[in-house]
């Protein structure tokens, strides 16, 4: 296995080959001959997937100073080294499951990374300098510990993809309403209670995804018209059925989908119904006239009719 490593090594160097893909080697160490001489002054993506490294040598840079993209997915690195930040021409690095617990201040210097990738670790917090990456597009930090985001990511203006999901967080920063380039925010199976009033306010934003928020009650008025994904949000109702239309010919029972949640109180000044329970209403209120051939309902109340007939897309 050695000797097959070094000869793809050696064959890359002499060929000044721009891609070197040693996944899969079980490699516990950076190989030496990638960093003996020279190094591999031509090479701009190295594949090293699903390996047992633990740690980055201090002169990966010197070595591999073109370096535009480095996948390192499925280690076993617990710490992302100063030495990171002087790649300056990395524009993906990709650290997802690994054992990471700390990363270090340097990545910020990272000036040309378009593409973060830190999924599945045991990160407790990303440091402040993350919000120096200005060319950042697509941030994924889902399935880690954090408990909060850094305040300064709001500096990250060319942010369009963020993915926290599954960590442990509380509240999303306000400042990130000022992304001016965010068009999807994922932040499902948090502890989430309560979402920025001005979240939606940007035309960029477009998808939202706050599932598995058992405390979220509310969603801002900024979010109309977009793409939102909020099951399993609110406290659910105890109730199997519920008796809301009646006609002339007897009573009609309605039964509401399992799906059915409160996300609202009195006080909150929103519907306590998602709008799948007032789609599925509207459709049986509108099946039984047709069916039944009746021109008006006779005792269906006058509130109930406004309310079926309201624009359902605006419903949170």
């Amino acid at each position: 296995m050695a000797s097959e490593l070094c000869k793809t090594i050696s064959e890359a160097k002499l060929e000044r080959h721009k891609n070197l893909f040693l996944n899969y080697r079980n490699l516990h160490h950076f190989p030496l001959e990638l960093l003996k001489d020279e190094g591999l002054q031509y090479l701009e993506r190295l594949y090293m997937k699903r390996n047992s490294l633990t740690t980055l040598p201090e002169n990966l840079a010197q070595k591999l100073p073109n370096l535009v993209e480095l996948y390192l997915h499925s280690n076993n690195i617990v710490v992302v080294p100063e030495a990171i930040g002087s790649l300056v021409k990395l524009q993906f690095l990709d650290l997802s499951d690994n054992a990471l617990e700390i990363v270090c201040p340097e990545i910020g210097r990272l000036r040309s990374l378009r593409h973060l990738r830190l999924a599945n670790n045991q990160l407790k917090y990303l440091p402040a300098e993350v919000g120096d990456l200005r060319e950042l597009q697509t941030l994924d930090i889902s399935t880690n510990r954090l408990i909060t985001l850094p305040e300064r990511l709001h500096m990250c203006l060319s942010l369009q993809y963020l993915t926290a999901d599954r960590n442990h967080l509380w509240y999303v920063p306000r400042h990130l309403c000022q992304l001016p380039s965010l068009n999807e925010l994922s932040m499902a199976g948090n502890r989430l209670a309560f979402l920025p009033l001005d979240l939606g306010r940007s035309r960029e934003l477009q998808y939202v995804y706050v599932d598995n928020n058992i405390h979220l009650k509310g969603l801002p008025s900024y979010l109309y018209n977009k793409v939102i994904g909020c099951s399993g949000c609110g406290s659910p109702i105890q109730v199997s059925e519920v008796k809301l239309l009646s006609f002339s010919s007897g009573q009609l029972t309605v039964f509401l989908p399992a799906e059915v949640k409160s996300i609202g109180t009195e006080t909150d000044h929103v519907l306590p119904l998602q709008e799948l329970a007032m789609r599925t209403l509207y459709n049986t209120y509108c099946r039984f006239l047709k069916d039944l051939n009746f021109l008006t309902p006779i005792s269906l109340p006058k509130s109930l009719l406004e309310l079926l007939h309201c624009p359902l897309g605006h419903c949170h």
